[in-house]
């Protein structure tokens, strides 16, 4: 699997806020469970390049960060994990496999950044939306990604908007943020 997230439009021009992240997973077809997890984190002038291994025998990760820019020795750390497991990347994919019903939620174990997450999606709302693919029903989920312990510190809200057909394509998000709110279409 791989995802691209780039800065770009009026926000990143009026705020100067630039990010480029680039996440490759290479994934167990049978379990889709991660097997190793690539990234590229660019945010301004900082760069951190990070590697995940995962070992499902030993239910263990080994993740290495390291500052291409920097003459410093990489931050590993290892941790257990129990099954199963996501990583940033098929978590996504994960959540399209999964039965989605308004007024439910469930939980998803996520490694990332050399921690282990549990991170709850609510499942909550359906309607009719207009996006990229034109008119279409979808779902709405909602992550629990900010605050302590969690996958992005300090206060936030996502929405991700998901096409209720088989496909349960991803189409828009929305992030309620204490310094604004971002659109983002997928």
């Amino acid at each position: 699997l791989v995802g691209d997230v780039i800065s770009k439009g009026i926000f990143t021009r009026l705020a100067g806020i630039h990010f480029h992240e680039h996440v490759e997973s290479i994934i167990d077809p049978e379990q889709f469970s991660p097997l190793r997890t690539n990234k590229l984190d660019e945010q301004g002038k900082r760069v951190r390049v990070s590697d995940a291994i995962f070992d499902h025998e030993k239910r263990s990760v080994t993740w290495t960060e390291r500052d291409p820019n920097q003459n410093q020795p990489p931050r590993i750390t290892s941790l257990d994990f129990s099954e199963p497991i996501q990583d940033v990347l098929s978590m996504i994919y994960f959540v399209r496999t999964q039965k989605l019903e308004v007024g439910k939620s469930f939980e998803i174990p996520v490694s990332d950044s050399g921690q282990v997450f549990r991170m709850t999606v609510a499942v909550v709302e359906r309607k009719r939306i207009n996006c990229v693919l034109g008119r279409v029903s979808a779902i709405r989920i909602e992550p629990a990604m900010f605050g302590e312990g969690r996958m992005l510190r300090g206060e936030g809200k996502v929405s991700i908007w998901i096409t209720e057909d088989s496909r349960h394509l991803p189409v828009w998000a929305h992030l309620n943020l204490n310094v604004g709110t971002v659109d983002i279409k997928l």
